[in-house]
């Protein structure tokens, strides 16, 4: 089985709940989760960037967007087939889209939240 680890912003409404629900889903705590939020947090690549994208690494390979998601869908027994899946570059490009789209109204889900 990949070791995932799995950096997220825990200032975020969103992807507090998001991690919440995957912690809940990854009953054989194959993940790692790690938050970046406080400024002290140690990050593997530049904080502000990892702040503003999702990333995991998966044995040992930094991913980020739709193919950090793909890889901690593959750790949870429940959304491996989704992972597995976006292992076509073909789902992961189209994945990757629309995480992009995600990406540009989440500072608007975010004061929902809030």
């Amino acid at each position: 089985m990949a070791k995932v680890i799995i950096w997220y912003d825990g200032a975020c409404p969103l992807c507090i709940r998001e991690i919440a629900l995957m912690r809940r889903l990854d009953r054989r705590r194959a993940i790692d989760f790690l938050d970046i939020a406080p400024a002290d947090a140690v990050c593997p690549l530049d904080r502000q960037l990892m702040l503003a994208r999702f990333h995991a690494s998966e044995d040992g390979v930094m991913l980020s967007g739709a193919a950090a998601f793909a890889a901690m869908w593959r750790a949870i027994p429940l959304l491996k087939p989704l992972g597995l899946i976006a292992r076509n570059s073909a789902v992961l490009g189209f994945l990757e889209r629309l995480y992009n789209h995600f990406l540009i109204i989440r500072p608007r889900l975010q004061k929902l939240l809030d």
